[in-house]
C-alpha cells in the first residue's frame, strides 16, 4: 500500500485549522501531521515533521503567506497549496504566491458556507494529491532575476514578424509561472497568441493585468471578438470555453460557457482542436505543464492539419502529465526544457511556409 501523503495546516485561525485537520482527514491517501497558527511556528513544524504538502493561509498576521514562500522555496523548497480569500486584495496576493513558488491554490467559500466548505475541501484534497508529485526542486538556491531565455530570444525577433500565424498556449498546475517565462521575452512584433490556463473566473483577469504589466505584448483576460493579431495575447476567461475562428481574412476568438471538456472549463482540447480546424499549419502549439491529459487530443488534431508543436520537458515540469500525454499520442513533436521553448516558438514560425 502506498504511504499516505503527509500533511501540515498553516493558518491563523484556530478554526479554519480545525476544519482543515477534520477536513482532510476523511481522505485515507492523507495524513495530517500537524498545523501551525503562522510561518514562524510553521518553520519549526516543518522541519521537525517533514510534511510532503503544506496547505497555507494567503493572509496572516506577523508575515503574510507570500512572504514566508519567498524566503521558505530558496532555502527549503516544499510543495505548498495555497488556501486564499475570494477578495480583489486576495486574488492579488494568490497570483504572487504563485509566483513565490506554490504549487496551485483553492478559494474559502465566501457565501453559502455550508455547502461551499465540502466543495472546498474536496477541490483542495485532489488539489494536494496532485501537488504531492510536484517538482519543485529548482526552487532550491533560486534567486529573482531575468529568465534565461531573454536574451536568447531577442536574436529572433526578426523572424516574428507575421500577420497570419498563430501561438496556442495550454497550461495547468504550475502553469502562471511557465506562461510567464514563456511569453515575457516574446517581442512587440510576436504573431497572436491564444492561451488556456486552468484557473477560476476572476483570477484570469488578475493573471493577464499581471502578465500585461511585464511583457513586451499586450495581454488581455479574451472577450468574444477579441482579435488575435500580432502583438496581442489572449487568455482564456474563468469557466468559459475559448475558440479561435476565422473570419473573412482575420483570427478572432468566441468566449462563451459550457460543460467541462476533457474535465475543464476553459479547456485546452477545445482551444486547440478550433486552432486545428481554423488555423491549421500557421499555428504552433505549446504543452506547458500540468495534470492529466487536456490537450493531447486537440493537440494531435493540430499536428495533424499540418501545426508544429512543442511541449515542456519532464526536468522543468512541475507536473509532467499533460505535456507527456501530448507527447505520447503524437501531438508534439519534441520535449524542450522551460527555458528553450520562447527560442524554439520563434525557430518555428520562421519554418512555417507563409
Amino acid at each position: 500500500m502506498a504511504s499516505k501523503i503527509r500533511v501540515l495546516v498553516v493558518d491563523d485561525s484556530a478554526l479554519v485549522r480545525q476544519i482543515l485537520v477534520q477536513g482532510l482527514s476523511q481522505d485515507p491517501m492523507i495524513e495530517v501531521v500537524g498545523s501551525a497558527p503562522d510561518p514562524y511556528v510553521a518553520r519549526d513544524r516543518i522541519v521537525e515533521l517533514q510534511p510532503d504538502v503544506l496547505t497555507l493561509d494567503v493572509e496572516m498576521p506577523r508575515m503574510d503567506g507570500v512572504e514566508f514562500l519567498r524566503r521558505l522555496m530558496p532555502q527549503y523548497p516544499m510543495r505548498v497549496v495555497m488556501v486564499s480569500s475570494l477578495t480583489q486584495k486576495g486574488k492579488q496576493i494568490t497570483m504572487d504566491a504563485l509566483e513565490a513558488g506554490a504549487v496551485d491554490f483553492v478559494s474559502k467559500p465566501t457565501s453559502n458556507v455550508a455547502s461551499g466548505l465540502q466543495s472546498m475541501l474536496m477541490e483542495l484534497r485532489a488539489k494536494i494529491k496532485i501537488a504531492s508529485t510536484a517538482n519543485v526542486s529548482h526552487w532550491k538556491n533560486k534567486r529573482p532575476g531575468a529568465t534565461a531565455t531573454t536574451g536568447k530570444a531577442l536574436a529572433y525577433r526578426a523572424l516574428a514578424e507575421s500577420t497570419d500565424k498563430v501561438i496556442a498556449i495550454g497550461a495547468s498546475t504550475g502553469g502562471t509561472e511557465a506562461i510567464k517565462r514563456v511569453i515575457l521575452p516574446f517581442p512587440s512584433s510576436m504573431p497572436g497568441v491564444v492561451i488556456v490556463q486552468h484557473m477560476p473566473a476572476g483570477f484570469t483577469k488578475m493573471f493577464s493585468d499581471r502578465l500585461n504589466q511585464l511583457c513586451a505584448m499586450e495581454v488581455k483576460e479574451a472577450e468574444s471578438g477579441d482579435r488575435v493579431r500580432p502583438g496581442r495575447v489572449l487568455i482564456a476567461p474563468g469557466g468559459k470555453h475559448m475558440r479561435v475562428i476565422r473570419s473573412g481574412g482575420i483570427y478572432e476568438v468566441i468566449c462563451e460557457p459550457g460543460e467541462k471538456v476533457s474535465g475543464h472549463c476553459p479547456s485546452v482540447d477545445v482551444m486547440m482542436n478550433s486552432v486545428a480546424q481554423h488555423v491549421g499549419a500557421n499555428a504552433v502549439g505549446v504543452m506547458l505543464t500540468g495534470m492529466g491529459s487536456d490537450g493531447a487530443n486537440g493537440m494531435l488534431a493540430m499536428r495533424q492539419a499540418g501545426a508544429r508543436n512543442i511541449a515542456q520537458n519532464k526536468e522543468s515540469s512541475v507536473v509532467f502529465g499533460m505535456p507527456a500525454v501530448a507527447f505520447e499520442r503524437g501531438g508534439a513533436e519534441r520535449l524542450v526544457d522551460l527555458d528553450e521553448i520562447a527560442p524554439s516558438v520563434l525557430k518555428l514560425l520562421a519554418e512555417i511556409q507563409r
